[in-house]
């Protein structure tokens, strides 16, 4: 039988063996093969994996369309490229940038992209805090870490815990509200109108509004309320690129941006100049800006600016500044934050905390200064650059320093803070609105065609203050008087002229302080009585008279027979007459037994030292003494008889040329005891005072209109006193010296002033 085939005996159809083993053959090598490719997908997937864990993906929300914007592009496309090429480096980045347009709303809808779809593990960007709000909530719900260029005024309370992974990579911008506060200071300026555009974040940021939410679409009717206001310091705190520009073009139609007035606008503002056209910054000339200041001296600047502006100029050739603003200086450092916290992440594992964890930690000296949190934004005091608009560009004038203030220079930081020069003004020239070269007052000059109107009370009491008649053409008044003078010599050191029309005003001087609070009058000059609740309302000048209440009443005269012993009070007279005896008895002592004239009896001997005593007062003695002690008795007391004879001489002859009078009522009391009447001003306080402070009824209290009309009342018995302001009372007791006299003034004021 031949070996070759085999045959299965139960078989119809026999077969041979070796098929059967070719199929085993076959499936074990089909095994083998399908092991290999599993384990070559397994090789490349885990290949796949580990390149993937090697790439950083890293979000940047920002406007595009905008200068700032454009400028961090730039830079962040600069920092991904530097680190890419770094062949050391063991992972690379991945930038994935969205436009918001400045829009919290639209910046909210790319950053919920940017985690979900582009599954990014870091966002960056957020030029305005409001963006900053939306997206940090968003970050921290999803575990992102979210590190913004922008940060409110004042940090909210817990912005921490609200925010847990947003990272502010800036300052709060109350450094630089104390920056315009020196500004103001320094320019001494007074009052301020604080502008900025309300929204739906405005309670987050922490600054006062002016305008209304409502100002754009109302075109400048709220511009048209300023010009109503006498102030002219604009400070624009904060404003959107498009309300920026709508703000200046309809205030420089309106006037508002001209002479006499100034503009000092927040970093927020100052960010927009190089975005804006040349007929924006026209309508912004001579505007004050805040900028955050960074060092061009560093190395790493030095190596980041070239090519900045290489890069920049080539792809945006319509811009015509190529300078990096701090924004995107920061943009560039932020780069360097995300791949340092990477590095260390190594160490730590990698998780959305430890990442955070890990930007907070970052500190290095970056292009844009120092890079260092603490509370979750920049712990150190920025330097600020003030600058000025000057035609199509702006100009850098001094720094400012935190704790130091103004100064020439950026100074240099130490282990306490800043150290550098003080300056007491701005360096170089300043550019005004209007070109103008003097400081603006802040204040909106009148005209001859727009004067101030100053009220004038024409109904007052004393005419020697204030007196209002009319002139010899109809309509026409004349004003005289020691304030209407007051007034002029005023203006005559003005060192300008300033416009004005006096109107007369009919009524109290309450209603003329209100006239001037509701806009009425611009101003108003007259004896007004300085009081606080009138200093509440309106401002005043420097008083020019003291004010107080004094009372008069009727004076009636101290003279008696017996004034000749008024000169000396009783102790006076005991202090003489004792002298007067000891002096006569150490006389008669030394003198009765040599001096013959002082022997004989005793009535005789006290007779005549008491006669010599006596005439020694006029220095009509004529006994001789012959005792040396006696003399020196003698002579000390002539002395003393000079000293009392000329003191006693002056006193009486006083008394004998002024009539002494006194008051007949003594005080204020007295009169509400006995229920009489006093006589006021109806048109002043006073009659309010006694009412209400002093307690007087109403009935025994009557307004009397004229100084002259006075006298006529006290002697009909119609008052028994008049409350009248102290220089009221010594221009009355000036006619009536004789009839009148005052109380001291128990009750002060203010004084009277404008």
């Amino acid at each position: 039988m031949d070996d070759t085939f085999c045959y299965d005996v139960k078989a119809q159809n026999p077969r041979p063996r070796c098929i059967f083993f070719a199929n085993r053959v076959l499936k074990l090598w089909l095994f083998f093969f399908v092991i290999f490719i599993c384990l070559l997908l397994v090789s490349s997937n885990g290949e796949e994996t580990t390149n993937a864990n090697k790439l950083i993906k890293i979000g940047a929300i920002i406007d595009i369309h905008s200068s700032t914007g454009r400028e961090e592009k730039t830079a962040l496309d600069i920092a991904v490229q530097s680190f890419n090429s770094n062949e050391s480096n063991n992972h690379k980045l991945s930038l994935h940038i969205q436009d918001s347009g400045r829009n919290p709303l639209l910046a909210a809808t790319v950053a919920r992209k940017l985690i979900k779809e582009q599954e990014v593990e870091v966002i960056i960007g957020l030029e305005t805090w409001e963006e900053a709000v939306v997206v940090g909530n968003i970050g921290s719900r999803a575990q992102v870490p979210v590190i913004s260029f922008a940060a409110p005024a004042i940090t909210p309370p817990l912005a921490t815990s609200r925010w847990p992974f947003l990272v502010r990579m800036a300052n709060e911008d109350s450094k630089q509200l104390k920056c315009i506060a020196a500004i103001i200071g320094l320019f001494n300026w007074k009052r301020v109108i604080v502008i900025y555009e309300d929204d739906a974040f405005g309670s987050e940021s922490g600054k006062l509004a002016l305008l209304p939410e409502a100002l754009q679409d109302v075109g400048s009717e709220e511009l048209k309320k300023l010009q109503k206001k006498q102030s002219r310091v604009f400070v624009v705190l904060h404003s959107s690129f498009s309300m920026t520009i709508h703000l200046f073009e309809a205030a420089k139609k309106s006037g508002l941006v001209g002479h006499d007035s100034a503009w000092i606008v927040t970093e927020t503002i100052s960010s927009y100049l190089d975005s804006f056209n040349s007929s924006v910054i026209s309508s912004m000339e001579g505007t004050l800006g805040i900028k955050t200041y960074y060092s061009e001296d560093t190395s790493l600047y030095k190596k980041f600016y070239p090519n900045f502006r290489t890069t920049f100029r080539n792809e945006y050739h319509e811009e015509d500044n190529s300078q990096p603003g701090i924004n995107a200086l920061r943009a560039y450092d932020s780069i360097g934050i995300i791949t340092q916290a990477m590095e260390k992440l190594k160490s730590d594992g990698k998780s959305p905390k430890n990442l955070l964890k890990r930007i907070l930690s970052s500190n290095f000296t970056g292009a844009s200064g120092e890079v260092c949190f603490e509370e979750g934004q920049l712990s150190y005091d920025p330097i600020l650059r003030i600058v000025n608009v000057v035609g199509k560009r702006y100009k850098e004038l001094d720094f400012w320093l935190p704790g130091i203030g103004l100064s020439r220079n950026p100074g240099v930081k130490n282990e306490t803070g800043y150290a550098g020069e003080i300056s007491q003004d701005l360096g170089g020239r300043v550019y005004w609105p209007g070109d103008s070269k003097l400081v603006p007052k802040g204040w909106a000059m009148p005209t001859d065609e727009k004067p101030l109107i100053i009220g004038v009370p024409a109904r007052t009491s004393f005419e020697k203050f204030v007196k209002v008649v009319d002139g010899k053409l109809p309509g026409v008044k004349n004003y005289d008087g020691f304030c209407i003078k007051l007034f002029y010599e005023v203006l005559k050191v003005l060192g300008y002229h300033l416009p004005y029309r006096f109107d007369p005003h009919n009524g109290t001087y309450d209603e003329l302080a209100n006239k001037v609070y509701n806009k009425t009058y611009d101003a108003a000059v007259g004896d007004i009585t300085i009081l606080a609740d009138r200093v509440d309302h309106v401002e005043f000048t420097q008083p020019y008279a003291e004010s107080g209440l004094s009372m008069i009443v009727p004076a009636k005269s101290e003279d008696s027979a017996w004034i000749f012993v008024k000169p000396f009070t009783i102790e006076m007279w005991l202090a003489t007459a004792a002298i007067l005896f000891y002096t006569m008895f150490i006389v008669w002592v030394l003198e009765h037994q040599s001096n013959p004239e002082f022997r004989g009896p005793w009535n005789h001997q006290l007779g005549t030292a008491l006669w010599f005593a006596f005439s020694s007062l006029f220095f009509a003695h004529r006994e001789k003494v012959y005792s040396n002690l006696t003399r020196m008795v003698v002579v000390v007391w002539l002395f003393v008889v000079l000293v009392l004879n000329s003191s006693y001489t002056a006193s009486l002859t006083s008394m004998l040329t002024v009539k002494r009078l006194g008051p007949d009522v003594t005080d204020v009391e007295l009169l509400k005891r006995a229920n009489l009447k006093i006589g006021c001003d109806g048109d002043s306080f006073v009659r309010t005072y006694l009412e209400k402070v002093l307690n007087f009824k109403s009935y025994n209290i009557e307004n009397v209109s004229s100084e002259y009309k006075y006298e006529g009342e006290f002697k009909s018995h119609r008052i028994a006193a008049a409350s009248l302001e102290l220089p009221y009372g010594k221009v009355f007791l000036s006619h009536y010296c004789k009839q009148f006299t005052t109380s001291t003034p128990t009750y002060r004021f203010g004084g009277l002033g404008f």
